[in-house]
């Protein structure tokens, strides 16, 4: 058995005259919790899409457990289980009612079918709810109603538009500590969209896309460690001057971002105490971070992450 859950070849898709995918190419391995990282217009939605057979992408392939989702779509989706960024529950039915529905859909009837249900609605934290009109149910709620539905057939990946959104805190957290534990008690493999930087830390991979090209692809650690050091932002009020002013004394060119210097630098306390020194009078403030996926973006594009949202 082939250990690859998701091959993705040269996947390409237009709307129109725009290009939402540019030839992306990745494999997602079983068992992990596989990040589709990008900020709003790169093209991971569209991506989503392809992957739990929504609609066919203009040129390339991609399999799932491999079978193709263009030529064996019922295959692939009697595999997955996707929870899209909006509710795809029937608001006007109570959460058990939508859970059988899901499950009729899949075949399942009587007493398995029941059990089924009992085990995700209790695992999920819905159980005391199941009686209730899902139209009454607030942000996280919704959301487990939407985990159990797309588990509830015992799916091999499960796909995730998103899945943070419109949670709290709290919900996010348990939303997550239910994500590993599906990965380490049963196998599931899991891929999910986001353009949250702390949410795609999580994930074992992660794959950042910018206007539909793949721009990085690894661990998050091994993305940040790329970097080289740590990241300084400076403000002032003449940042062409001063990155040229920098760029003589110290042999590194700033990049800069938004009216800001920013300075990917090893031993940077140093260089930052060494930069006050010589141009204390130009610098209005300072800041010293380690680096983040939003620094690997910066440094695979050149501009910022919600710069690029389209």
């Amino acid at each position: 058995m082939t250990n690859v859950a998701v091959q993705v070849n040269n996947l390409v898709h237009s709307y129109a005259d725009r290009k939402a995918l540019r030839g992306v190419t990745f494999a997602v391995s079983r068992g992990e919790i596989f990040g589709l990282l990008g900020p709003n217009g790169g093209g991971k939605t569209t991506l989503f899409r392809i992957l739990s057979t929504s609609f066919p992408a203009t040129s390339g392939d991609a399999a799932i457990f491999g079978d193709d989702v263009r030529l064996h779509p019922d295959q692939v989706r009697r595999r997955i289980g996707v929870v899209f960024q909006n509710p795809s529950v029937d608001k006007k039915l109570t959460v058990r009612e939508n859970l059988m529905h899901h499950g009729h859909i899949y075949g399942l009837r009587g007493a398995g079918l029941r059990g089924r249900m009992n085990e995700m609605m209790e695992r999920l934290g819905v159980a005391d709810r199941e009686n209730a009109m899902v139209e009454t149910l607030y942000g996280g709620l919704l959301r487990r109603v939407e985990l159990a539905k797309g588990l509830l057939h015992r799916p091999q990946l499960l796909i995730l538009d998103e899945p943070s959104i419109g949670l709290d805190p709290g919900a996010r957290r348990d939303l997550w500590l239910y994500l590993e534990r599906l990965r380490e008690k049963e196998g599931v493999t899991i891929l999910l969209t986001t353009h949250l930087i702390d949410e795609a830390d999580r994930c074992d991979r992660v794959l950042i896309l910018s206007e539909g090209v793949v721009v990085a692809m690894g661990t998050p650690d091994a993305l940040k460690e790329e970097i080289g050091g740590d990241v300084v932002v400076i403000t002032t009020r003449d940042p062409e001057k001063l990155q040229e002013m920098i760029t003589t004394r110290f042999h590194v060119t700033p990049i800069l971002l938004n009216g800001k210097l920013r300075v990917e630098r090893e031993n940077a306390h140093a260089f930052v105490s060494q930069a006050i020194e010589a141009f204390s009078g130009m610098i209005e403030s300072v800041t010293l971070s380690k680096p983040t996926l939003e620094d690997v973006f910066i440094a695979r594009t050149g501009h910022r992450f919600w710069d690029d949202a389209q």
